[in-house]
C-alpha cells in the first residue's frame, strides 16, 4: 500500500507502507531507503 507522509515543513515523501510507531509515524520506503514521519491525510 502506498502511503504519504510529510517530514518537516515544506517535504512529503509517498513511498511504500512498512509500518507504524509507538508515537503516530509511520514508515515508507522509497527504493532502498526508509523514512519515518507523519501521515498525510486520513
Amino acid at each position: 500500500m502506498i502511503r504519504t507522509i510529510s517530514v518537516g515543513s515544506y517535504i512529503s515523501i509517498q513511498g511504500l507502507f512498512e509500518g507504524s510507531t509507538a508515537d503516530g509515524n509511520i514508515r515508507v520506503r522509497v527504493g532502498d531507503r526508509t523514512y519515518e514521519g507523519k501521515p498525510v491525510g486520513n
